[in-house]
């Protein structure tokens, strides 16, 4: 009977290190109702070494806006980007033309320090709009 407690306090004790230990899924969304009310936007994550995290961005192409395709890195020791891609909107019926959809982004902890992504949502051709909303993530690598 103790050989059996014994046993069930190691397995509960390793299963708690082993769930303290893994990385938190960090995952940060900005809505086209939040860029109306502020064109410039700036937040700050935490993440551990060797996390990826998600950043997702309202985007609606039709308008000729686009998010830049790879983002600004201040510190590309301490990020990289791994993916982008452009979901668009889904629902039943089928939206509307013009009806927006996201950017999203996953980045990759690569080691301890600090970094800053940076964002422009822009009408790329020669004498379109620059920089009509901005995005900025301090992002700190514990």
């Amino acid at each position: 009977m103790k050989f059996k407690l014994i046993l069930i306090c190691a397995v509960v004790a390793i299963s708690l290190s082993l769930f303290a230990c893994t990385s938190k899924e960090v995952s940060l969304e900005i809505s086209c109702d939040e860029f109306m009310e502020n064109h410039h936007i700036s937040k700050a994550v935490e993440v551990g070494v060797d996390d990826s995290f998600t950043l997702t961005l309202c985007s609606n192409p039709s308008t000729g806006f686009q998010w830049v395709e790879e983002a600004q890195i201040s510190n590309a020791g301490v990020l990289r980007q791994e993916q982008h891609k452009f979901i668009s909107p889904e629902s039943d019926p089928t939206p509307p033309p013009g009806t927006p959809g996201q950017q999203v982004w996953i980045f990759k902890a690569l080691k301890k320090g600090n970094s800053t992504i940076s964002m422009e949502y822009s009408r790329p051709w020669e004498g379109g709009e620059k920089g009509e909303w901005t995005f900025t993530l301090n992002v700190t690598v514990k």
